[in-house]
């Protein structure tokens, strides 16, 4: 979700400028603010997935959320929130199955 989240941000920062530095009002640019809003509130909601899932604390979230708002932060935090994963699963795997025993 965050190349994807990342993706529209950037389109959408190039149809604003076409928009308002250049006064292309087009019809066909109209969609582009719409769905990157709805894709956004999906990045947002994985975003919670993850961060209660893997009970990062709050500054992750944070940053991870102004992924969505900050151009080309979400290709950053995607590989960043990639190495948090991978360095936290094994602690919470070995949490989870002493809770089971």
């Amino acid at each position: 979700m965050a190349f994807v989240t990342g993706a529209m941000l950037l389109l959408l920062c190039v149809e604003m400028i076409l928009k308002y530095g250049f006064g292309v009002e087009e019809a066909w640019l109209n969609w582009i603010p719409f769905v990157h809003g709805w894709i956004y509130v999906v990045y947002l909601v994985t975003v919670f997935n993850l961060w209660s899932a893997m009970r990062w604390d709050l500054g992750r979230v944070v940053a991870l959320v102004a992924g969505g708002v900050v151009p080309v932060l979400s290709f950053v935090m995607e590989r960043r929130a990639q190495r948090w994963f991978d360095a936290d699963l094994p602690a919470l795997l070995q949490r989870a199955a002493a809770r089971t025993r």
